[in-house]
């Protein structure tokens, strides 16, 4: 069923971890509210929640009614089990426990109207991803990876999880691109050059583009103050506000070809 009042939903994944996954997600949201879009942000990565940090807030939710008031920041709705589990205690769940709270994460949050509803992933393509894939019908999934040849190969196994289960590739970012040396200005292509553009074009998906290896970007992300809250004219905010954009328009052409997935109540 469709999540009410959420006219796309947006799956963020990678074939494994330590991509930076969660950066995209966080600075693509705040992107796009930026670009004037209300829109919200579901950490689904529930054994490794990271979006309450790198967003800058530790609010406890609060019942609204019978439903779960989402967290707001940045100009961004806000879930996570980070708010509810604070702090280093791990959670030690099975896969019937990881389906339920993902379903009180889409069902029970009162999101309100969205236009954009981004669901940061675990990574892999594990029970989350599948729990997620079957509870509401996405607009489309976003693949993150890196130019690596490791990060590549798990990248095609995340774009074929998607595809098998019919779910459109909005298409595929390559975050990590490479590394402008500060003094010199020389850039560094430390995990390989152009992967990600071939391997897009191999599986015959979108190429959303290059991230580089930003110092700024991973200081935003640990301080709680992300660099696209610096707005678009920022060097380093820019980049996402692009690869936001190019995001939206691939959701309007999916829409378009195929029709609205998620339908917005009146």
């Amino acid at each position: 069923m469709p999540i009410p009042g959420v006219r796309y939903l947006i799956a963020v994944g990678s074939g494994k971890g330590g991509v930076g996954k969660t950066t995209v997600s966080v600075n693509v949201a705040i992107s796009l509210a930026k670009l004037g879009h209300r829109v919200g942000l579901l950490d689904a990565d529930v054994y490794g929640p990271n979006v309450p940090l790198m967003m800058g807030t530790q609010e406890t939710p609060r019942g609204q009614g019978d439903r779960i008031g989402p967290i707001e920041a940045q100009g961004v709705k806000l879930m996570s089990m980070g708010f509810l589990n604070p702090g280093d205690k791990p959670l030690v769940w099975r896969g019937p426990m990881l389906h339920s709270v993902i379903q009180q994460f889409l069902r029970n949050v009162d999101w309100g109207e969205l236009d954009y509803l981004i669901i940061d992933l675990p990574p892999g393509t594990g029970d989350v991803a599948l729990s997620l894939i079957q509870s509401a019908p996405l607009s489309g999934a976003v693949v993150v990876t890196t130019p690596s040849d490791v990060s590549l190969e798990d990248a095609r196994k995340a774009v074929n999880m998607f595809a098998q289960v019919r779910v459109p590739i909005l298409g595929m970012v390559e975050n990590m691109s490479y590394l402008i040396a500060p003094v010199s200005g020389e850039r560094i292509d430390v995990f390989g050059q152009g992967g990600g553009k071939r391997t897009a074009e191999q599986m015959k998906v979108a190429f959303l583009g290059e991230l580089a290896l930003d110092p700024d970007v991973r200081i935003g992300g640990d301080s709680g103050k992300p660099v696209s809250t610096r707005g678009g004219s920022d060097p380093h905010a820019a980049p996402f506000l692009k690869l936001a954009e190019r995001i939206a328009a691939r959701c309007a052409e999916e829409a378009k070809a195929t029709g609205p997935r998620i339908s917005v109540e009146d």
